[in-house]
């Protein structure tokens, strides 16, 4: 794509300098004008990695805190899985090729993009059976209390599932779902609160909660808090073990771009492990479950949590996307994540669309969404032009970055795509207005 406006300009503190701090937030002023775009770029200390994705010609691509892009070496990584482990090594593979050992390995993988020990992080099933599983386990270990506290505006599974564990009507709080502070959280805690269940990161609106001040309140009033990192694992460094989190899920097929359906991750603190009680015993969690004993006894540690046989296919692109992730510096990903949504931010302000998005860096993910009353028809003439980005109902345009293959030059090609449909009025057009159903 290109852009009618080549003479867009940010500051940065020093153009020559190739690090974190060459592109972190404080990189956009709202009056700079001294250094060009293409110096963000060339400073950019994660540029390298666009070119180990496959990403089509004539797209910038702002959903991949949907459904992240696809690593150029998963395909091979996938056939030989197909071909060599399944189609020649057949049942011998669980050994040989280690898919026995998938599920903790790939979790100690995560481990520190979550900023986890080895040993509490098991890949397994999908988000909303993992939520299942900590829901209850932590529910179960606070057995004298009754209510959970959760948000009214979080992502659907996860009230879904506070349902599904037998949280009755009468022993849920909710937080509004229009925002809510510590202070709003703190008046819903109390002695009778057995589990906080919260959203790192807002999918709709991209705040970033603070993970330590609130688990510590929690804390304080004796309830476990259960994170769901969806939607910043793989954004953002996240901090398990120093902040004290009890439980946390998430999925790994949106900025970890293990690929559509690729399995979930699930996190147990190691001083939970002894005592936690899981509630889906499957044979894949058992102490022995080549034993094909009767009864359950759970296997030590995090395996307790696990079910079922994994899905080795799913996780050979998950295990191919780590690749990568093996290689990143969170604290690099953290500053170009800052400095797009801050540059994004800047360059659609004139636009007059409100924004959820916080404006300070600390409290923002990796996203940026703002409202239009016609948001759907929007977005379906951005996509059109071949930026991507989402919908969410009733008026809200949601755009991902994802450090690891876009640059500062995408960000302002899609805005200055944005600017000219809402400036044409082309969204107007009935193709753009009519819904065919199902959105991203």
């Amino acid at each position: 794509m290109t852009s009618d406006r080549p003479d867009a300009t940010v500051d940065i503190a020093d153009p020559d300098v190739i690090g974190p701090d060459a592109i972190g937030p404080d990189a956009i002023g709202p009056d700079a004008e001294a250094t060009d775009i293409a110096a963000l770029d060339a400073a950019d200390p994660l540029r390298g990695f666009r070119s180990r994705f496959t990403l089509p010609e004539g797209v910038l691509y702002l959903d991949g805190n949907s459904l992240g892009a696809l690593p150029a070496h998963t395909s091979e990584r996938i056939a030989r899985l197909v071909r060599q482990e399944w189609g020649e090594g057949l049942i011998r593979s669980w050994n040989e090729a280690g898919w026995y050992d998938l599920p903790r390995g790939l979790g100690d993988r995560i481990a520190p993009l979550v900023g986890a020990a080895p040993g509490q992080t098991v890949v397994c099933d999908s988000t909303s059976v993992n939520l299942f599983k900590v829901l209850t386990a932590a529910r179960r270990l606070r057995p004298d209390r009754r209510v959970l506290v959760a948000e009214l505006g979080s992502f659907p599974t996860d009230l879904y599932l506070t349902e599904g564990v037998g949280v009755a009507a009468r022993d849920r709080r909710l937080l509004d779902r229009d925002g809510w502070t510590t202070d709003s959280l703190a008046d819903l805690l109390a002695d009778d609160t057995a589990v906080l269940l919260l959203s790192h990161v807002d999918y709709r609106t991209g705040e970033l909660r603070d993970m330590a001040g609130i688990t510590e309140l929690a804390h304080r009033h004796g309830a476990l808090v259960v994170w769901d990192l969806c939607h910043s694992v793989g954004a953002l460094p996240v901090e398990l073990d120093a902040t004290g989190a009890d439980f946390a899920v998430g999925c790994s097929y949106k900025y970890l771009n293990g690929g559509p359906g690729s399995p979930a991750f699930l996190y147990a603190a190691a001083r939970h492990h002894d005592a936690a009680e899981q509630p889906l015993t499957g044979w894949f969690g058992h102490a022995d479950p080549f034993a094909f004993e009767p009864g359950y006894r759970p296997a030590d540690g995090i395996g307790r949590f696990l079910t079922g046989t994994p899905p080795l296919l799913s996780m050979a692109g998950l295990q191919a996307a780590l690749d990568l992730w093996d290689e990143v510096d969170l604290t690099a990903l953290r500053a170009k994540s800052l400095s797009l949504t801050s540059l994004f931010l800047e360059l659609t302000a004139p636009l007059g669309l409100p924004s959820l998005t916080p404006a300070e860096p600390s409290r923002r993910g990796s996203q940026v969404s703002l409202r239009h009353p016609h948001a759907y028809a929007v977005m379906q003439a951005l996509i059109e032009r071949g930026v991507i980005g989402d919908f969410r109902a009733p008026d809200v345009l949601r755009f991902g970055f994802t450090p690891l293959y876009l640059s500062h030059r995408d960000v302002l090609d899609a805005a200055t795509a944005l600017r000219e449909v809402l400036e044409s009025g082309v969204w107007r057009e009935q193709r753009f207005t009519a819904s065919a159903g199902a959105v991203t």
